[in-house]
């Protein structure tokens, strides 16, 4: 096991000569004796077995190695008072870690914005991101497997808020047979032709959403692969609007002129996994979502 040498307070006098302008500047600053702070940087550079600093006249010169090691040592220094930070994060109660589950067609731009802005004031908080699809949230509550969800349907015994309504429209590639009958296409239509289908995530109790009547299904795992699979032809498919815009804008897909069933709507609910022990940092992560997603309509 390795056992330093070098204490963090040696590095902080070392820091304090070069930021001061000096040895006798830095014993003011740090309330010491001169021949303290002298003892100090003498005793640091005969435990490295490099020179840090050459005296020149009254001032105090970095060597070229103190140079490289002033900044690695500044990280360290910094990377202590991180941690020493965190820990009195967490003796307030404020947890290390925030397991968060989300449905996969939850906006993922919004997604990222939120955990953005909870990055830069999270204090060491980390953030485990799992996506799934339909039931996959509800399991997540169920099994305790997080602390904030965010899905299409919450079970019960679990409260919720609602989070924003999510449109899923059926489209196929502009060069699929479909968009060839140039009318309103039924469902005796759809049945002749491959559907591509996001497998539900979950284990206990599966949903299904939309139309699921045709012999010929791709099964897929995720909204990427599904939508991946439409562009190449493969099928038709309902897929979130927000994962559509470069693809309809573009023209490489096309919505089905439907009969019924067109588009239908998904509302997300977000729920705490633990409400009876919600801690700080997935309260403050649950109102930054909330208020990323009601900022979009502003």
């Amino acid at each position: 096991m390795f056992n330093p040498k070098v204490t963090l307070e040696q590095w902080r006098v070392f820091h304090a000569i070069i930021d001061c302008g000096g040895y006798s500047q830095a014993a003011k600053h740090l309330h010491r004796s001169q021949s303290a702070v002298s003892y100090t940087i003498a005793r640091l550079q005969e435990q490295l077995g490099i020179s840090l600093l050459e005296i020149e006249g009254r001032k105090a010169l970095l060597t070229t190695q103190g140079e490289i090691l002033l900044q690695r040592s500044r990280h360290l220094i910094a990377e202590a008072e991180e941690i020493e930070n965190f820990a009195r994060h967490l003796s307030q109660g404020r947890e290390a870690e925030i397991r968060v589950v989300v449905d996969a067609v939850f906006p993922n731009d919004l997604l990222m914005s939120a955990l953005s802005t909870f990055a830069r004031q999270s204090r060491g908080t980390r953030v485990q991101l799992r996506e799934v699809i339909l039931s996959g949230a509800s399991d997540a509550l169920l099994n305790e497997d997080a602390e904030l969800v965010i899905g299409v349907e919450i079970p019960d015994g679990f409260l919720s808020n609602s989070l924003i309504e999510v449109e899923l429209i059926a489209v196929a590639h502009r060069d699929h047979p479909l968009h060839q009958l140039n009318r309103a296409i039924t469902a005796t239509d759809l049945a002749q032709h491959m559907q591509v289908v996001i497998r539900d995530s979950g284990q206990h109790t599966k949903i299904d959403v939309g139309w699921l009547s045709s012999q010929d299904r791709w099964t897929v795992s995720s909204i990427e692969s599904a939508l991946t699979a439409i562009e190449h032809g493969l099928g038709y498919g309902w897929l979130p609007s927000n994962r559509l815009i470069e693809s309809l804008g573009d023209g490489l897909l096309k919505p089905l002129p439907l009969e019924q069933g067109a588009s239908y709507k998904a509302f997300l609910y977000m729920s705490y996994g633990q409400p009876q022990n919600i801690g700080p940092a997935t309260r403050e992560l649950a109102n930054i979502i909330k208020n990323t997603v009601d900022n979009m309509f502003l």
